[in-house]
């Protein structure tokens, strides 16, 4: 582990010298102690390490000297053909792009690191959108791609989901675009506000430093943010992945903006995150009442919508019984009147309406008698 460490930090110094002890620390996920005694290891096995104090100090190589710790491991060359995502790049519009930068890679690996490299191909597929969805590309992905790439700030027309069943709002947003990001089949734009909140969407708010995460297939128009012909300059302490998983999980539940009230059957519970999201199951279930004497289960569901709320419930049936609000309530009652009418016992002929009829008459005058 200390060797594949060691080959880390002298890379990350090759190639961003003037990394401190302390950023050094971060990305090899060490103390700073750690990182001074390998710079030491470093050193005594020949690789002129340089350390300088001060504001504009760091770490860096002797001038003029380039490691040769480039040759890859054949271990290593599989990680990196595995690390294509075949869908994403269709969708970015780079599909072209990769293949022919996987031709140039493999033509200049050795020939055993080369087999190992094309045999994890063959062997291994990443297929991230879920069963039973078409996966599709936003129209205005690859557009809003090339934004992310040159730093270029953007007006974006965004369909905000309405609340309550009401339907979606149009707004319109100056952004910063800072990354991309597929989530489970979905592209998500995460982007900096420009010129201040003016009233809350996406996730988080102005005292996150203006964050917002969007989803790009609601993204309706993408332009040239108007007057700004500079790109925009990045904060270097951004880090995409980092940001994701620290505000995903806050994402989701800026999402749920609706609560349904339902009381469910032993089997309904059971079955309830099968059919919603884990942020919301996690909410409904610490919400839980204990069962009562028939064994039912109330809680307070957070939802998207009320639209949504439907969707995801009816797949309970009466397993599930929607309590609140009324409106959603009245929603399923409909749809049990409808299903009920689809259902309703075949007719009988005229001869079988007849004997029942004779039936349900000698019936009624044995009661009387």
């Amino acid at each position: 582990m200390r060797a594949a460490r060691l080959i880390r930090m002298a890379l990350l110094i090759q190639s961003s010298p003037g990394l401190t002890a302390a950023a050094l620390a971060r990305e090899l996920d060490v103390s700073e102690r750690t990182v001074i005694r390998d710079a030491q290891a470093l050193q005594e096995a020949g690789i002129p390490v340089r350390s300088e104090r001060g504001r504009t100090g760091g770490y860096s190589l002797a001038p003029g000297y380039r490691t040769r710790l480039t040759t890859l491991h054949p271990t290593e060359a599989e990680t990196l053909f595995l690390s294509g995502l075949p869908s994403a790049l269709r969708d970015l519009g780079l599909s072209d792009a990769a293949a022919t930068a996987r031709l140039k890679l493999t033509a200049t690996l050795l020939p055993s690191v080369r087999a190992a490299a094309e045999a994890s191909v063959r062997r291994f597929h990443l297929d991230a959108p879920a069963w039973f969805r078409e996966p599709s590309a936003p129209e205005l992905l690859p557009e809003l791609a090339r934004a992310v790439w040159s730093d270029r700030t953007v007006e974006l027309s965004y369909a905000r989901p309405g609340r309550d069943g009401s339907p979606p709002s149009a707004v319109s947003r100056v952004v910063e675009p800072y990354g991309l990001v597929l989530k489970a089949g979905t592209w998500y734009v995460v982007a900096r506000l420009r010129g201040g909140d003016r009233d809350g969407d996406g996730a988080g708010d102005g005292r996150d430093g203006g964050w917002r995460t969007y989803r790009v297939d609601r993204v309706t128009a993408l332009a040239p943010a108007p007057g700004v012909q500079e790109p925009f300059v990045r904060d270097a302490a951004f880090a995409l992945a980092a940001h994701w998983e620290a505000r995903s999980h806050d994402f989701a539940r800026a999402l749920l903006r609706t609560t349904v009230t339902v009381r469910l059957t032993a089997w309904g519970l059971r079955r309830l995150p099968a059919v919603v999201d884990g942020a919301a199951v996690e909410d409904a279930l610490a919400s839980a009442s204990a069962p009562d004497a028939a064994g039912l289960v109330t809680l307070d569901l957070p939802a998207e919508s009320e639209e949504v709320a439907f969707d995801q419930l009816a797949g309970l049936g009466a397993d599930a019984e929607v309590l609140a609000p009324a409106s959603l309530r009245a929603r399923f009652r409909e749809r049990a009147h409808a299903l009920a009418a689809l259902y309703r016992p075949e007719p009988k002929g005229a001869e079988g309406v007849k004997k029942a009829e004779e039936a349900e008459g000698a019936a009624g005058a044995e009661g009387q008698r």
